[in-house]
């Protein structure tokens, strides 16, 4: 079953990309994106621009509504995901749990929704 990881980092995340955690951080990133290449079930993912590059589209009525930054005005940021293809909830549940980012900030598991064939 397909879920896909989303992944949202803390402000402090955020900051220890300036200071001498920041390459700490980035090390634990790297050993846990390339476990999960190793481990085959990565679809596809990437990592994301800060929330500030953003821009938003909204469509009410015949009125289109465009507006920079994010859709949800958070704290927590979304920096990136990954969709991989695992057995159960568990096991999405075991790779979002050894994210470096699930002890500060958290981490969304959602299936991808199943299409019909066409």
């Amino acid at each position: 079953m397909q879920y896909m990881l989303m992944f949202y980092i803390s402000p402090e995340d955020v900051a220890s990309r300036t200071d001498e955690r920041a390459e700490a951080y980035m090390a634990g990133w790297n050993a846990y994106v390339g476990a999960m290449y190793q481990s085959g079930v990565v679809l596809s993912g990437e990592g994301l621009d800060p929330p500030s590059t953003a821009t938003s589209l909204r469509i009410r009525g015949d009125k289109r509504s465009v507006q920079d930054g994010p859709f949800a005005d958070t704290k927590e940021q979304l920096g990136g995901f990954f969709i991989i293809d695992v057995a159960t909830l568990d096991a999405a549940l075991e790779w979002a749990a050894r994210a470096p980012c699930a002890s500060t900030g958290g981490v969304e598991v959602r299936p991808v929704m199943v299409r019909a064939a066409s």
